[in-house]
């Protein structure tokens, strides 16, 4: 039993990590300065977004749980420019910066995550459950993996909806690297191989399910390769690198538009604070804390692009101000938004009425509908 205790103790060990850690990045001559530039305004508006999101919580403005993007802002700008608008996303509970990149405005996110009836899901969902029919975005949700087999399932609806193209629907669903240990990861990969469904599955791989990491927590650590079972190709691409994940959310979304297959996306990156704004993240060392800061991704596409000359001081001061106001607008329309009433406790409990359907508060009289 010790010898056994011994082999399990030897496995775990820091997150792997990446090649040695760069200062800037070239950009393809082909890519519009422009669209660089509003790349990097984007994942600011995030950076600025999480790090008030993270005031807000510890001020008790905002309820429940609450998990950051913070370290994955190159992820979700990358990703959210290779989805076209007609395309669905389902995501986990780190939502906050998909609802943004969807288009959604920060103050109604903010005051989602205040728990307001302006807020995107009218305060009935905080951090956890961004939803909005109109962008697309079908959650944010709180049960680890338990986007996966909606998703699917939206995936099987579509191949009923059109046929392959250019312009084809598809869904994009993601997830983290600790859900895919779960059964319906692999259910889902199942069916979506079985019955060729036009989705493509992301896992964020921050190298920490919670506190765990994944060589510790995985028999195979290259997570991209787990879709091979199901003849999924996957592909694995630095998560720190705005363009890399956009072009490999490309390659894998035209799969899932132009030949109705689905495909496996895993992108590398470090959380930079604990799983969750309570989380001190004790379970890591300092160098480890020290290479996650050193993959930052936003002062890393700062830095490039001022190297490429694309970019100057004076500019990138004039974004983040910009990220600040936005960010300060949104605390305050959340701040001056109305708490739900309670009067509306049941209101979308069922999308259509049913008998006997709950109406009234505790101590209310009951009252005998029609």
């Amino acid at each position: 039993m010790a010898e056994r205790r011994r082999a399990a103790a030897a496995r775990v060990k820091e997150p792997a990590a990446p090649p040695e850690a760069q200062t800037t990045r070239a950009f393809p001559a082909d890519e519009p300065p422009e669209q660089l530039l509003g790349y990097y305004a984007d994942m600011v508006l995030i950076r600025k977004f999480e790090l008030s999101a993270d005031q807000m919580y510890k001020r008790a403005k905002i309820g429940g749980y609450c998990h950051l993007n913070l370290g994955e802002e190159a992820i979700v700008v990358g990703l959210m420019a290779a989805l076209l608008p007609t395309d669905y996303l389902f995501t986990n509970y780190r939502d906050h910066g998909y609802a943004l990149m969807r288009g959604l405005e920060p103050g109604r996110v903010m005051a989602e995550l205040f728990g307001k009836s302006t807020g995107v899901s009218k305060g009935r969902g905080g951090s956890m459950h961004m939803f909005d029919v109109g962008v697309r975005l079908l959650g944010g949700y709180g049960i680890v993996g338990g986007q996966l087999p909606p998703a699917t399932g939206a995936a099987l609806a579509l191949t009923y909806r059109g046929a392959p193209g250019p312009d084809a629907e598809v869904v994009m669903c993601q997830l983290g690297d600790g859900t895919t240990n779960i059964g319906a990861f692999h259910e889902s990969l199942n069916l979506a191989a079985v019955w060729h469904l036009p989705i493509v599955y992301v896992v964020v791989n921050n190298r920490l399910g919670m506190g765990t990491t994944v060589e510790a927590a995985a028999g195979e650590p290259e997570l991209y390769k787990r879709g091979s079972s199901y003849r999924i190709p996957g592909e694995r691409v630095d998560g720190t690198d705005v363009l890399a994940v956009r072009n490999g959310a490309r390659r894998a979304l035209d799969r899932a538009r132009l030949k109705r297959e689905p495909a496996l996306l895993e992108v590398m990156c470090y959380r930079l604070r604990g799983h969750s704004v309570v989380d001190p993240a004790r379970y890591r060392s300092s160098a480890d804390v020290e290479t996650a800061q050193a993959a930052d991704p936003v002062p890393l596409l700062r830095q490039s692009l001022i190297a490429a000359g694309l970019l100057d001081e004076a500019e990138a001061q004039r974004f983040e101000a910009d990220a600040d106001a936005r960010v300060a607008a949104a605390v305050a329309f959340a701040d001056a938004s109305p708490d739900p009433s309670p009067s509306q406790l049941f209101d979308y409990a069922y999308a259509t009425p049913v008998p006997n359907a709950p109406h009234a508060l505790p101590g209310e009289p009951v009252v005998v509908l029609p």
